[in-house]
């Protein structure tokens, strides 16, 4: 493709996306987490535009206005996995597929049931869903997990995180820094981004889990050690969701928020695989 692309589409909603990088290099498609929109991979997307790569940055269904449907039911994992693999489909050919966050859990998704649109995928902090869900029930997970069943209620959750002070602190304390902390809430203060957010957390719930099968592409798992909201167990579970290549790279030291907190390393992490599963030399 050798036109820029503005806007993804997909079911009448209208997803903005940052195109950068060469026009004729390998497409890297990059998927961002909750509470956070297209702005959170920007530095690891400019040093993958530098070593050749076509990153595309969409802001995912709920984090803008174009595409931002009010029920819960719309934000069913089939139809997350729709804008991806529709999102692909307007790239033209199939990419690498980088998510963090919810975006991991997403880009997941997609691997396990469209392996035949992507050439790699990286989960950046969140394991495959099936074995996040495992650990749940196993570990410690279920604790640090707690804030999923209270965003399940009507109305409260979106009014105790309209409050920026609070919210800018409650991410602070998992260590994000404080000017990114700030500009997430900020954001978030509108109700209609607010409850999109939320409604990932309730839409995961309208759907029987659906976890494909294990993915033939080649996959990197990365996780940091001092995540808060993500334990290890889900981690050591998720090689058995890859029937491919599979590699697991722990960043020490370094919280949950990876793409802003350690760009540098996540890219050059991400270089060597792309490069590994194109074939070519790092």
């Amino acid at each position: 493709m050798t036109n820029r692309i503005e806007t993804f589409t997909n079911e009448g909603l209208r997803f903005p996306v940052v195109d950068t990088g060469p026009l004729g290099g390998p497409p890297v498609l990059l998927l961002h987490g909750w509470p956070q929109d297209q702005q959170s991979w920007a530095q690891v997307a400019s040093r993958l535009n530098d070593a050749g790569y076509r990153t595309f940055v969409p802001n995912l269904r709920g984090a803008s206005d174009s595409a931002n449907p009010p029920d819960r039911t719309s934000f069913g994992t089939s139809a997350l996995r729709g804008d991806v693999t529709a999102m692909v489909g307007q790239i033209g050919q199939p990419v690498h597929l980088a998510g963090h966050d919810w975006g991991a859990a997403l880009s997941w998704n997609v691997a396990s049931h469209h392996p035949e649109v992507l050439r790699s995928l990286t989960a950046v902090s969140v394991p495959h869903p099936a074995a996040f869900l495992r650990s749940l029930l196993t570990s410690r997970q279920g604790m640090s997990s707690w804030y999923m069943a209270f965003f399940q209620l009507p109305w409260v959750p979106e009014l105790v995180l309209g409050s920026s002070w609070f919210m800018t602190r409650a991410l602070m304390a998992t260590g994000q820094r404080r000017d990114l902390a700030a500009r997430d809430a900020e954001r978030n203060r509108t109700l209609s981004l607010r409850r999109g957010g939320l409604n990932w957390y309730r839409g995961a719930v309208t759907e029987l889990p659906d976890f494909g099968s294990p993915t033939p592409v080649p996959v990197l798992q990365v996780w940091s050690d001092r995540d808060t909201a993500v334990r290890r167990d889900g981690i050591d579970r998720t090689h058995a969701h890859a029937a491919g290549p599979y590699r697991l790279k722990v960043l020490e030291g370094v919280s949950h928020w990876i793409p802003e907190e350690a760009p540098d390393a996540l890219a050059e992490e991400l270089i060597a695989h792309f490069a590994e599963a194109d074939g070519q030399p790092a």
